[in-house]
């Protein structure tokens, strides 16, 4: 057993008092043989096992001897000898604490068998008390039997005795309490008695009883009529008069008019102190706490005087509980009518759309109190109509919002509008990109700061957010139909307005502001739209149960306004130039015009306009693909005769002089040429729009000569204008060809309408443009 504990106590480190105790009750299971079960472990016959009964120490120590070397033994011989001091001083320690329990025990065991021998002692006495009082009890029973009889009959008397003299005594009580004003002590003692004056009213003594007390109780009644009827007295005190003239017989039905009526008195009166100015937290309080409130007192009341009353006798018929709930509802329905009228009318004061918070609080508190009569007058309509003015309330609260929306991006734009048409004196001057940032992040922070309002109406700690509507249909038809997709389709609309609206030469809207919105209206498209929706989504879980706009339909409306504003812009830009061309040709006497020695100022202007249109549009637009110039772009010469180059070709004895062949030659090179369409929608870069711009411009300077009739230096003033043209706009166009082919026919044009075309050399031309 020592070598058995040793090995199993030599593993152990130093443990706490706990720890400690569980392992020696371990080592005292495993001494015996009992697993954790609780259950005898089966034995081990190994005769090496240490630990087992069947143990040899002999074949131990010659296969330790056998298996181990001299270090090995010495050190097993070390680890034992520690095994053994240890399991030593443990059991030391737990036959000291086993020792001291055992003497607690055999303290205990001499107290309890003292203390056992005292209380059989009183037990004893106990028992000897008990057959004492019942032989005593037995014998006075024996004594008594005869008289059991007789002290009966006299008891009954005596109660009967009690009954008479009440009834004697009642007018007397009766008047008694009808001076202390004790009315409900008075019919309740009425009340005992009625039922055995009735019964034996027959006999004279008990008749003249019975007039008596209907004779006060008529008077008593009287009292409580005219107590009813003044009304002054608490809500509580009203109840108990009705309680009282019930029990009195008066008719239900009356008294129902009655009740009815002094609570309407009195509820109207907390409406008319509604009327006051107060903010709207303070009314729905005041409404709730006064108008509410005592409505319910006086539904619970009512139910409890004349429906919910049990039916005593022919207290009432069984009609009235029927009856009197119909008139409960009528009278209910009429004061929240009126109730309602008041607070729709002051919810609809409610214009501002700062702060929401005041007015979701309110809604709240006015919806909560609302079930309160839901649980005293099941059935009643008033609850269902308070959530439909909540309702209401949310959904014109959206519509403000929407209104709101709408007003600040409308005042967006006229602030963008000013800043566009303030004079850059400095460089601090926003440009049009910072602009168009400045104008998307601020639509953008106040969709987010609305949402955020109205999401108030969705909070968790809202009653009324557990409807069905503000779970689906505020969410879906409210909030993102009602508020976001109308304001997105609102943005689109007023944009395609400024095109609708312009005149033909662009009204009075700048021709930035255009450009500038048809770049919110692509930015929309390629992203803000969806972000919005998206988080509109994700912050109101709205259930797309219902048909919504998807978001594909939005973009490609916003895509078409970006488009219909850009080709707006396109055109009122290129009207604007074509404006100062047909002045310029319109107003000038092409026939007596001198010789050409500069280029005209308005071609210079034209240039200018061109590189500041395509600088403006640089800013919010890519610059776009170009064709692969030609290596003389700039160096391009015009012929007076558009044809002149083919005409070799085509005719080879051919003269200039001979204008239908000329126009014959030049009408069969344009059934060959590609067709430029002058008003064709531009793409959405700085390349494609230059290009309309440019066309519009230079179709116009063409229509203009061809109505014009030039001598020698008009025709040779168109060369020096064209050939300053095409050095400079061919840069801004997607295909120089095209500048190239409008400016041929400018100069063809103008040399077959002049009466002397004798075209200026080629070189002088140039000597001209570059010093111009």
């Amino acid at each position: 057993m020592d070598a058995d504990l040793s090995v199993s106590a030599a593993s152990a480190a130093p443990e706490s008092e706990v720890a400690r105790k569980r392992r020696v009750h371990g080592m005292l299971k495993q001494y015996y043989g009992i697993n954790d079960e609780g259950k005898v472990a089966p034995e081990s016959r190994d005769p090496c096992d240490i630990n087992g009964p069947h143990f040899d120490p002999e074949l131990y120590l010659n296969k330790l001897r056998k298996e181990c070397s001299l270090t090995e033994l010495m050190d097993q011989e070390s680890l034992m000898v520690k095994q053994i001091r240890s399991l030593d001083s443990d059991m030391q320690t737990l036959v000291y604490e086993n020792y001291n329990k055992f003497i607690s025990a055999t303290d205990t065991i001499r107290k309890m068998k003292n203390d056992f021998k005292k209380m059989e002692d009183e037990m004893d006495c106990l028992s000897a008390n008990m057959a004492a009082i019942t032989e005593f009890s037995a014998r006075i029973s024996g004594t008594l039997q005869d008289q059991h009889a007789q002290i009966t009959k006299l008891s009954g008397v005596h109660t009967l005795l009690r009954k008479l003299q009440f009834l004697f005594e009642l007018p007397a009580r009766l008047n008694k309490c009808l001076e202390l004003q004790a009315y409900a002590q008075a019919v309740s003692s009425h009340r005992r008695a009625r039922s055995v004056l009735q019964q034996y009213s027959h006999m004279p003594s008990f008749r003249g009883i019975q007039d008596d007390c209907h004779a006060i109780m008529e008077q008593l009644a009287q009292r409580l009529r005219q107590k009813f009827r003044d009304g002054g007295s608490s809500a509580k005190d009203l109840s108990e008069c009705v309680e009282l003239l019930l029990q009195l017989d008066e008719p239900a039905e009356e008294l129902c008019d009655k009740f009815l009526s002094h609570a309407q008195s009195r509820l109207e009166a907390d409406l008319q102190g509604l009327e006051a100015e107060m903010d709207i937290l303070e009314f729905i309080d005041r409404g709730c706490n006064e108008f509410v409130s005592n409505l319910c007192l006086v539904i619970a009341s009512y139910q409890e005087l004349f429906i919910n009353r049990p039916q005593e006798g022919d207290l009432a018929s069984k009609n009235i509980p029927q009856m009197a709930s119909g008139k409960l509802h009528s009278f209910v329905d009429s004061l929240a009518t009126r109730y309602f009228s008041l607070v729709e009318r002051r919810i609809q004061e409610e214009k501002g759309v700062g702060d929401n918070s005041l007015l979701v609080r309110a809604l709240d508190r006015f919806h909560r109190r609302l079930q309160a009569i839901s649980k005293l007058l099941p059935g009643s309509a008033v609850p269902s109509q308070g959530t439909e003015i909540v309702v209401q309330a949310a959904r014109e609260r959206i519509r403000q919002y929407l209104s709101a929306l709408q007003s600040f991006y409308l005042d967006s734009l006229t602030d963008v509008r000013q800043a566009l048409a303030a004079p850059r004196l400095s460089d601090a001057a926003p440009s049009l990109p910072e602009l168009l940032s400045s104008l998307s992040a601020s639509i953008l922070n106040q969709i987010k700061s609305v949402l955020a309002s109205v999401h108030l109406f969705t909070a968790k700690d809202i009653t009324f957010s557990n409807k069905p509507y503000f779970k689906g249909e505020f969410c879906s038809q409210g909030v993102r139909e009602g508020l976001v997709v109308s304001f997105i389709k609102f943005v689109c609309q007023s944009s395609r307005h400024f095109c609708e609206s312009a005149g033909d030469r662009g009204g009075s809207t700048p021709p930035a502001l255009l450009l500038l919105l048809s770049r919110l209206c692509l930015d929309y498209e390629t992203s803000t739209i969806s972000y919005i929706l998206t988080l509109t989504d994700e912050q109101f879980l709205v259930q797309h149960h219902v048909p919504v706009t998807p978001v594909t339909a939005l973009c490609s409306e916003a895509r078409e306004a970006a488009q219909k504003l850009l080709n707006h812009y396109v055109k009122v830009q290129g009207l604007i130039i074509s404006q100062m061309l047909r002045k310029s040709v319109e107003t000038r006497d092409w026939v007596n015009t001198i010789e050409p020695r500069n280029v005209r100022a308005v071609m210079k202007r034209v240039v200018e306009d061109t590189t500041s249109i395509d600088v403006q549009v640089g800013l919010l637009y890519e610059e776009g693909v170009r064709k692969a110039h030609s290596s003389d772009s700039s160096k391009r010469t015009f012929s007076v005769y558009s044809s002149s180059r083919q005409q070799a070709r085509y005719a080879p004895s051919y003269t200039p002089s001979a204008p239908m062949d000329t126009n014959l030659l030049s009408n069969i090179h344009k059934l060959f040429s590609e067709r430029i369409d002058i008003f064709s929608p531009v793409e959405f870069n700085k390349v494609s729009v230059l290009t309309g711009i440019i066309k519009i411009s230079l179709k116009t300077f063409l229509e203009c000569v061809r109505l014009r009739t030039f001598g020698r230096y008009g025709l040779q003033q168109i060369q020096v204008d064209c050939h300053y043209l095409q050095m400079y706009l061919w840069r801004f166009v997607s295909d120089e060809n095209l500048v190239h082919f409008l400016l041929d026919e400018i100069v063809g044009s103008a040399a077959h309408r002049c009466l002397d075309p004798a075209p200026m050399e080629q070189s002088v031309i140039e000597v001209i443009c570059e010093r111009g």
